[in-house]
C-alpha cells in the first residue's frame, strides 16, 4: 500500500486576530435616538447578550475548538439580527462610532479598521472556516471515528468559505478589507478544503481495501481539487500573499495523488491483462513524481515518505510490466496523449451553513422594527391576505352547493331508510358506549398484561428482599467463621425470624394470586369471540335490516345502490378534504409571520415576497382540484339516484321501517293501505323477533364484560394493596442490611484491636497475627454497602401500619374456602426484637427512611373500576442512595480532561523553504 494515515497531512487555517470594540454604547445610544428610550431600557438585555459576545469571541482563543465553533455561530445569528436595525457607517445618522479592527490571517501586520458590518461579518466567517479546518486536522484520523469527524469539519469548512465568497466577501472588499477576505481568496481555500476532505475518503477506501479502480478515481478528485486550490494561489493576488510551504505543499499534493491515480489504474488495467496501457500510465504518473520532487523543499517528512514509497512501487510495477511485454505480450505502448483521461469520483461536497447561520428564530431585538421593514411587512401580509380569502369564499361555496344538491334529491336519508338503522333503545346504548369508552373487550388483553406486570412487580420487590437478607446472612457467617469466637454479634437468623416468616406469607399470597390470574385470563379468552360484538363502531351496525326493497322488478338492485353509496362516500371524503384544507389555510395565515427573514434577509424584498408566497400555491392548486372534483361527482350522484328512485319503491319500505319503530317519523296512513295488512304484520314480526334477539346478545355480552373488568379491578386492588406492603418490608431489609454492614465494620475493627494487642503481649508467639490498623497488608473487609435498584413506586411510611390486601381477589375464584390469604398487616414488624430484648452495642443509629419512592403501578380507570392512577410503566426506582457513614468512599473525579489539539497549521510540524517546481502549468 503506497498510501498511509502517517501521509495524510493537512493544513488548517489560522484565525483572524481582532481589536476589542465595544457595541454596548453605540447600539444603545442609536436605540435611543431613533427609537425611544423606553425601547433601549427594553433592548437592554440584548445588548448585553451582544456584548458578551463580542468580548469572548475577542478572549475566546485559548477555549476548545467546539466551543469556539459555537462562539462563533452565535455571534454571527446576533449580526444577522443587527444588520438590518442598525446601520453601521461613517454617516452621523447612522451608529457612526463603531470600527471593527480585524487583521490579515496570513499576512499579521496587516489590518483593516473600518465601521462596517460587513467586514465584522466577513471576519467572524472566515474565523468559523479556520475553527472548522482546525478541529479536522485534531481529529484522530487513524480511527475511522476521527477520520469521519476530519472529513465532515473540512466540508464545514468548505461551507463557512463558499458562504463567504457567495454572501460578504465583494462588500467586505469593497469597503476595504484585507486580502484574506477577497473573493479570489474564499475560493482557493473552499477548494483546499475539499481537497483535504477528499484525501480523507481516499484514505478510508485504501484502508477499507476497496478496489483499484474505485481508489484511482478517488485519488484522480483529490489531485484535481489540489490542482484547483494551487491555481487559484499562483493568482497574482494570491501569489505572493501565502507563504511558499503553502504553495510547495500543495502542488505535492496535486502531482501525488495524480500519479496516485496512475498507479490505481494501472493495477486494474493489469488484472486485466492491458499491460501496454500498465505501462504508459506508469510512465506517466512516475514523471509526475519526478517533476513535483524538484520543487518539494520544505514540505512536511511524511509526505516525502509517501511520495518516496508511491515512487518507489510504481517503478517496481514498470519493471515488471516491461518484463512481462518483452517476453509475453509484445504490445506497443500508447502514447500519453493518446490515452484518455483517467476517471473521477467526487464525494465531497461545501456544507450548506444557511440553515446553521438562519437568524430568523433569534428573538435579538425583535421589537425594533424599522418603518421600511414595517412597510414591507404589511405590503406582504395584505397579499396573503388577499390569496387566503378567495380560498375561503370557494371553500365555503363548494360545501354549500353540495348541501343543498343532497337536500333536493332526499340523500343519504333514502339510502339509511332503506337499509333499515333502527337505533339500540337508549339504556342500551348508554351502556355499550361505556364499554367502548373504557377500552372494550379489545382492551381486556392490554389490562391482563397489567395484572402481569403487577404482579412481576411484587415478585421482584420479593426475591430483592430476600436477597438483601440472604447476602447479610452469608457476610455474616463468612466473618463469624473466620474470627470464630471472637465474632460476638448476634446471628443473622435470630434477627431476622419475623421477616422470614412475613415474606413466607408473601410467598404464598402472590402463588394464589397467580392462580386467580390464570383463571382470569381463561375467562377472558373464551369469550372473546362473545364480546367481540361490543368492538363494533357503530354498534347499530350488529343489527339486522333489509337491504332490499320489497318487491324485487330485476337484479341490479346491488349494483345500483353500491355504486350510489360510494358515491356519495366519494363525496363525503371530499367535504372532509375541503374542511382540512381550510383548517390549513387559517394555520397557515397564523404561523406566516416573515418579518424576522424580512429583517435577516440579505436578498432583495421582491425576491423574498415571491418565495413567501410562493408557499400557497400548493394548497391552492388542491383547493381548486377538489371544487372540480366535486362538481364531476355530483352529476354522476344525480344519475346514480334517477336510477335509484326508478328502481326502489321507497314508500313501501317506509311504512315497514314506520310500523317496526314508528319514532322514526316516516310513511302515511296512504301508503300503509297499499300493502296488505298481514304481509306486512309477518314482515315486521320477523324483523323485531330478530332484533330482539340482537338487542339480548348485545346485553349479555356487556354483562359479561362487566363480570370479567370487576375481576380485573380486583385482582389490580390486590397487587397495588400488596405492593405498599413489599416496599415497605423491602424498606426495612434495606435498612436492616445497611445497619449490619455498619456494625460489621466496627466489630471488625474491634476485633482487630484484640488480635493487636495480642500480638503485642506475646510478641509473636501466637501461630496467625491479624494486620494491625496501621499494616501494609489489607485487613479483611465487610462487602461495601450496594445500591441495590428499586423499582419505581411510592414507600409508605414505615411508622405507619402496612395495608391489607382485600381476600375478594381470592374468595371469587377460590376453589377451597378455607384456604386464607396472609395479611401483610398481621406480620409484626422487623424490628420488634429490639423493643423487647436488650439493644446490641451499636455505635450508629438505625438508618432513617429517607429516600422517597415514586407512586405505585396502578390500573387505568373506567367506569367499572375504582379511580386509581394512570399506570407508569417504569418498573424500576431510583438506587437506594446508600450508607454514608465513616466508611463511605464517596467517587471522587480525577481532575484533568482530554488534551488541547495541536495547534495549526499542520498536524505534523516542520518549516517549509520556499521553492517552486514546473510540473503544473496553470
Amino acid at each position: 500500500m503506497s498510501y498511509s494515515a502517517a501521509s495524510n497531512v493537512l493544513l488548517a487555517v489560522n484565525e483572524k486576530k481582532t481589536i476589542a470594540v465595544d457595541l454596548y454604547r453605540p447600539l444603545r445610544n442609536y436605540i435611543a435616538s431613533t427609537f425611544s428610550e423606553r425601547d433601549a431600557q427594553d433592548a437592554e438585555d440584548d445588548l448585553q447578550t451582544v456584548r458578551k459576545l463580542r468580548l469572548d469571541l475577542e478572549a475566546g482563543f485559548s477555549t476548545s475548538l467546539e466551543l469556539r465553533r459555537d462562539l462563533l455561530i452565535s455571534y454571527l445569528r446576533a449580526l444577522a439580527s443587527i444588520e438590518p436595525r442598525f446601520p453601521i457607517s461613517p454617516d452621523r445618522s447612522h451608529v457612526s462610532s463603531l470600527t471593527f479592527t480585524w487583521f490579515d490571517a496570513f499576512r499579521p501586520n496587516k489590518k483593516a479598521a473600518l465601521p462596517s458590518i460587513h467586514l465584522e461579518k466577513a471576519a467572524v466567517l472566515f474565523n468559523l472556516g479556520a475553527v472548522y479546518s482546525q478541529i479536522a486536522v485534531a481529529a484522530d484520523r487513524t480511527s475511522a471515528s476521527g477520520l469521519k469527524q476530519a472529513c465532515n469539519a473540512l466540508q464545514s469548512a468548505a461551507g463557512a468559505f463558499s458562504f463567504l465568497k457567495d454572501r460578504v466577501a465583494a462588500k467586505a472588499v469593497a469597503a476595504g478589507g484585507t486580502i484574506d477576505l477577497s473573493v479570489e481568496c474564499t475560493v482557493m481555500l473552499e477548494k483546499l478544503m475539499l481537497a483535504q476532505a477528499q484525501e480523507c475518503f481516499f484514505q478510508k477506501v485504501i484502508g477499507d481495501a476497496k478496489p483499484p479502480g474505485l481508489c484511482s478515481k478517488v485519488a484522480r478528485q483529490v489531485g484535481i481539487y489540489y490542482e484547483e486550490a494551487y491555481a487559484a494561489l499562483n493568482a497574482s493576488l494570491l501569489n505572493q500573499h501565502f507563504d511558499r510551504t503553502w504553495m510547495s505543499h500543495v502542488q505535492l499534493k496535486a502531482a501525488q495523488f495524480y500519479s496516485e491515480a496512475c498507479y490505481q489504474y494501472s493495477l486494474e488495467l493489469h488484472e486485466k491483462e492491458e499491460i501496454a496501457e500498465e505501462i504508459a500510465r506508469l510512465k506517466i504518473g512516475i514523471s509526475a513524481l519526478t517533476d513535483a520532487k524538484k520543487s518539494a523543499k520544505g514540505v512536511a517528512s511524511p509526505s516525502l515518505d509517501a511520495v518516496k514509497k508511491l515512487d518507489t512501487n510504481m517503478n517496481n510495477n514498470l519493471e515488471r510490466a516491461v518484463k512481462e511485454n518483452d517476453r509475453v505480450y509484445l504490445m506497443r505502448i500508447p502514447a500519453a496523449s493518446s490515452l484518455s483521461a483517467l476517471p473521477t469520483a467526487s464525494l465531497v461536497k461545501p456544507t450548506s451553513l444557511g440553515e446553521v447561520l438562519d437568524a430568523s428564530e433569534e428573538k435579538f431585538f425583535s421589537k425594533l422594527v424599522p418603518d421600511s421593514h414595517t412597510k414591507a411587512f404589511s405590503k406582504y401580509t395584505d397579499m396573503a391576505d388577499n390569496i387566503i380569502r378567495i380560498q375561503l369564499e370557494k371553500l365555503q361555496q363548494g360545501s354549500e352547493i353540495t348541501r343543498v344538491k343532497l337536500k333536493e334529491l332526499d340523500l343519504p336519508d333514502s339510502i339509511l331508510s332503506l337499509e333499515g338503522n333502527i337505533g339500540l333503545p337508549f339504556d342500551l346504548k348508554e351502556d355499550v358506549e361505556v364499554v367502548q369508552i373504557s377500552g372494550g373487550p379489545s382492551g381486556l388483553e392490554t389490562e391482563i398484561q397489567q395484572l402481569k406486570d403487577l404482579r412481576r412487580i411484587n415478585q421482584e420487590l420479593l426475591a430483592q428482599s430476600e436477597e438483601l437478607l440472604q447476602k447479610e446472612a452469608d457476610t455474616d457467617a463468612q466473618f463469624r467463621s473466620q474470627f470464630g469466637t471472637r465474632w460476638t454479634r448476634p446471628e443473622s437468623n435470630t434477627l431476622t425470624k419475623n421477616i422470614q416468616d412475613k415474606l413466607h406469607r408473601f410467598t404464598v399470597n402472590l402463588k394464589q394470586a397467580a392462580d386467580t390470574d390464570a383463571r382470569v385470563e381463561r375467562e377472558v379468552r373464551d369469550a372473546v369471540e362473545f364480546l367481540a360484538i361490543l368492538d363494533h363502531r357503530p354498534i347499530e351496525s350488529t343489527l339486522p335490516s333489509l337491504a332490499r326493497p320489497i318487491i324485487s322488478l330485476d337484479g341490479n338492485e346491488d349494483s345500483i345502490v353500491g355504486a350510489l353509496k360510494q358515491s356519495l362516500r366519494q363525496l363525503e371524503n371530499l367535504g372532509a378534504q375541503r374542511a382540512g384544507l381550510e383548517d390549513m389555510l387559517k394555520e397557515m395565515k397564523m404561523k406566516d409571520n416573515i418579518l424576522p427573514k424580512l429583517m435577516a434577509s440579505t436578498v432583495s424584498q421582491e425576491d423574498l415576497f415571491k418565495k413567501e408566497i410562493s408557499k400557497y400555491d400548493q394548497i391552492c392548486e388542491e383547493i381548486s382540484q377538489n371544487i372540480n372534483a366535486q362538481e364531476q361527482l355530483l352529476l354522476q350522484i344525480q344519475s346514480e339516484n334517477d336510477q335509484f328512485a326508478a328502481m326502489f319503491n321507497l314508500e313501501d319500505y317506509k311504512v315497514l321501517v314506520v310500523r317496526a319503530d314508528p319514532s322514526m317519523g316516516w310513511g302515511s296512513s296512504i301508503a300503509l293501505r297499499r300493502l296488505s295488512s298481514a304481509w306486512c304484520r309477518e314482515i315486521i314480526s320477523a324483523r323485531d323477533v330478530a332484533r330482539n334477539k340482537s338487542y339480548k346478545q348485545i346485553a349479555a355480552a356487556v354483562a359479561k364484560y362487566r363480570e370479567i373488568k370487576e375481576n380485573i379491578n380486583e385482582g389490580m386492588k390486590f397487587y397495588v394493596t400488596l405492593q405498599d406492603a413489599l416496599m415497605n418490608v423491602k424498606q426495612q431489609c434495606s435498612d436492616f442490611y445497611m445497619t449490619r454492614n455498619t456494625q460489621c465494620r466496627e466489630t471488625i475493627e474491634q476485633v482487630q484491636r484484640q488480635i493487636a494487642g495480642l500480638n503485642f503481649a506475646s510478641e509473636g508467639e501466637t501461630s496467625y497475627n491479624f494486620p494491625s490498623r496501621q499494616s501494609n497488608s489489607p485487613s479483611p473487609q465487610p462487602p461495601e454497602p450496594q445500591r441495590t435498584p428499586l423499582l419505581s413506586h411510592p414507600t409508605p411510611n414505615p411508622q405507619t401500619p402496612m395495608e391489607q390486601p382485600e381476600h375478594g381477589y381470592f374468595d371469587r375464584f377460590a376453589a377451597q374456602p378455607n384456604h386464607q390469604i396472609a395479611s401483610p398487616s398481621l406480620a409484626p414488624p422487623l424490628y420488634n426484637y429490639i423493643a423487647e430484648q436488650p439493644r446490641p452495642g451499636y455505635s450508629h443509629p438505625y438508618p432513617a427512611y429517607a429516600t422517597p419512592q415514586p407512586p405505585p403501578y396502578y390500573a387505568s380507570g373506567s367506569k367499572y373500576q375504582h379511580p386509581q392512577q394512570v399506570p407508569s410503566h417504569e418498573y424500576r426506582q431510583p438506587a437506594y442512595p446508600g450508607w454514608h457513614g465513616p466508611y463511605h468512599n464517596a467517587y471522587q473525579q480525577q481532575p484533568g480532561g482530554p488534551g488541547s489539539y495541536p495547534a495549526p497549521p499542520y498536524s505534523v510540524p516542520a518549516p517549509y523553504p520556499p521553492q517552486q517546481g514546473s510540473h503544473h502549468r496553470p
